[in-house]
This record gives structure tokens, C-alpha cells and sequence, in this order.
């Protein structure tokens, strides 16, 4: 939803009716993730993408319909058959997406989650996808850290799923919940889509040099809220990084330890370390190997800069489990030169790292495409 919220607001605000699909659950090779999301506006623009193309037409027309006649609906699209203009996916993989109608009346919460979204506070809307009493369709929850809002049909569905959901909120976790039709856990006749919002992963780049552009620039791209943290003033400038939120000009370990003290990293950081320089290197990472979990941490430099680094790091105190979080050299093998180059290998690494990939070219695999969870 949160790819569409700014074409769907205006419908919302002037008391209009807009239909949203969403992405609630993804088998094989789908080629869009949970969360994923298509608006049809009142004036029947189409906003987003569920699928990359391979279904986007038949939803497109389900949104339109589920639009003006007010009806939620579930539905399922599978691999598609010989003929060419069936709908399904070509790419052999099944999507669920629930169509939803979106208003003031369906949904009189959304500009409070809109604001929240658009304020980097965490918040999450649990949907009910499914259930035998369709008056209970549609209907939203909205969770925040600590409580919720809403009502999706009965105090004992609330308590429920309010209280499973706060760790889902946490994690930034996007998924279904099976419930009885009452709330009831551990059983059947209930599904509920639960959505989180979570602020923007962070990455940290340490070294204010060229390599740290090319990384912030792609950093951005995929999604981060990227720092760029160096010593040296003459370096550290926005000038220098116009793709990275923040340049800071500080003492690297100074700045980190401070970051983690504030409790602003959490699993979906990334930490890259490109100074090679031992002056920087080692305090900051002593700091992130002993902080709390990152997703990833990785130093750049030679292999006999490796070497020096971790025997530097040893005499600091670092045990083996502390040392076999880094990531150095950092980067996978593309014979990378320029520091664009060298980005995309950095890049390639964590991305491989998070959702358990191989970093082997596919055509050299026989296992699915897509892997289902991160690590």
C-alpha cells in the first residue's frame, strides 16, 4: 500500500471510492512480494503492480468492479495454460490477491496510517482476507507499538490479533494469520493480512570516498536510508553524497556506538566499512561486531588488509563468532573495477545474504528462483 498512498489519498479525501489489490501471499517463483499493491482510482487510473505484468490486466478489471460495487474479493492466480492470453503467470509461480474498496467509510483510519507512514513511525494494518461471515471482510485493525485501533469484528478477534501482530510490527514482518472465525488461535476460518510499515532500512557507509558515493547512490536505490559517517570534514559533505539522507562528520565509533545506544539499528541494517584504514577500521568494528545483530557488516580493502584487520581485531579481544560476522573482502566475485562496478558486487553480497542466496548464476542452478524467507 504504501507504493500507492499518495494516488490513493486524493480519492479518499474527497470522499470518493478506489480499488486497491494487494499481494497477500506469494508460492514459487511470484514474481511480486506480500504487500505489493495495484489502485485503481475513481477515475480508473491505474497505479502500482502486483505482478510485473503477467496478470495486471484481469486485476485491473476485478479492481474496477470490486470498486463500484463495494464487494471485497480473494483470488488466486496460477501458471497460465498453452494459450498465450490466459491469465496466469508465466513465470510459473501463484499469487492471492485480495481487492479491497477503499473510502472514508471502509476505511476511516487511513490518513492517521498515512501519517505515520509518511513520518518513518512504525504501523501495521491487519485485513481480514477471508471468512465465513462476509460482513467481516475488509474490515481493519491498525497496530502501533503498544495498541491498536479498529475493529474487526468481535473484542475477542481484536485482543488476538492485536497481541500476535506487535511482534510481526517489530520485526517489520509482512504476512497471513489463521484464526477460527472468532479469533480463535490455532485454528481454522479465518485469515488475516497483516502489513507492517516500517521505517526505511538503514544502511551506514563509513569512508567518505568515491567508492561510499557509488554505494550510497545504489543504497538509495534499493530502498535504504543511507549515512555516509566520516572523520574528516573536507570529505564529509552533502555535496559529495546528494543520494545519502545524512553525511555526518564524526569519529566512526563514536557515531556507531552512539547509534546503537539510541537503539536506531536493528536486524535490516547494513554496515559498510570502506576507509581501509586501521585508525577507523578497527574501533568501528569492534563496535559492530560486539553491537546488537545488523543484517550485514562488511570492510573493504585487500586480502592482506583482511588479514591485518582481523589479526587487529583479535588482539582488540573479538572472538571467532564475533569475527565470522564480517564480511571481508566485502563483495562478491564480478571482477569488479570502478567504483560503480564495486557497489553493485557490496550490493550483491548483503542482497544474497538476505534472502539465502547462492550468488551462483542461475543458469548453473536447477532450484527455484525465488527463495521464501530471509535469513
Amino acid at each position: 500500500m504504501r507504493d500507492v498512498l499518495a494516488a490513493m489519498l486524493p480519492d479518499w479525501l474527497s470522499g470518493a471510492t478506489s480499488g486497491l489489490a494487494t499481494v497477500v501471499s506469494t508460492f514459487k517463483s511470484a514474481p511480486r512480494l506480500p504487500g505489493a499493491a495495484m489502485l485503481v482510482t475513481a477515475g480508473g487510473d491505474a497505479v502500482g503492480s502486483v505482478s510485473g505484468g503477467c496478470v495486471e490486466g484481469a486485476v485491473y478489471e476485478l479492481a474496477s468492479q470490486v470498486k463500484d460495487d463495494g464487494e471485497p474479493a480473494l483470488v488466486r492466480y496460477g501458471i497460465s495454460d498453452d494459450d498465450a492470453y490466459a491469465v496466469g503467470l508465466t513465470c510459473g509461480g501463484i499469487i492471492d490477491i485480495f481487492v479491497e474498496p477503499v473510502s472514508r467509510l471502509r476505511f476511516p483510519e487511513l490518513d492517521e496510517v498515512a501519517q505515520d507512514i509518511a513520518a518513518g513511525r512504525r504501523v501495521g494494518v491487519a485485513t481480514v482476507i477471508e471468512h465465513p461471515d462476509a460482513t467481516r471482510v475488509g474490515r481493519h485493525l491498525i497496530v502501533r507499538p503498544g495498541g491498536c485501533e479498529g475493529d474487526l469484528g468481535s473484542e475477542r478477534t481484536n485482543h488476538a490479533v492485536g497481541d500476535d501482530t506487535q511482534g510481526l510490527l517489530a520485526a517489520g514482518r509482512t504476512g497471513i494469520l489463521n484464526y477460527g472465525v472468532d479469533g480463535e488461535r490455532l485454528d481454522t476460518g479465518m485469515r488475516v493480512f497483516f502489513a507492517s510499515y516500517a521505517p526505511p532500512p538503514r544502511m551506514i557507509v563509513f569512508g567518505a570516498i568515491d567508492f561510499a558515493a557509488a554505494l550510497a547512490r545504489l543504497g538509495a536505490f534499493l530502498g535504504y536510508r543511507v549515512t555516509v559517517c566520516d572523520a574528516r570534514p573536507v570529505f564529509a559533505t552533502p555535496a559529495r553524497f546528494p543520494d545519502a539522507a545524512e553525511v555526518v562528520n564524526a569519529w566512526p565509533h563514536r557515531y556507531l556506538s552512539d547509534q546503537f545506544a539510541q537503539g536506531l539499528l536493528d536486524a535490516r541494517t547494513v554496515l559498510c566499512v570502506l576507509t581501509h584504514d586501521p585508525k577507523f577500521d578497527i574501533p568501528v568494528l569492534e563496535v559492530a561486531l560486539r553491537g546488537s545483530p545488523v543484517a550485514f557488516i562488511g570492510a573493504m580493502g585487500s586480502r592482506r588488509t583482511h588479514e591485518d584487520r582481523l589479526a587487529r581485531l583479535r588482539e582488540a579481544g573479538l572472538g571467532d563468532d564475533e569475527l565470522s560476522r564480517l564480511h571481508s573482502p566485502v563483495g562478491l566475485d564480478l571482477g569488479a573495477r570502478t567504483p560503480e562496478e564495486t557497489a553493485v558486487s557490496i550490493a550483491a553480497e548483503f542482497i544474497a545474504l538476505q534472502w539465502n542466496g547462492s550468488g551462483e548464476p542461475l543458469r548453473h542452478l536447477g532450484e527455484r528462483i525465488h527463495h521464501d524467507e530471509q535469513s
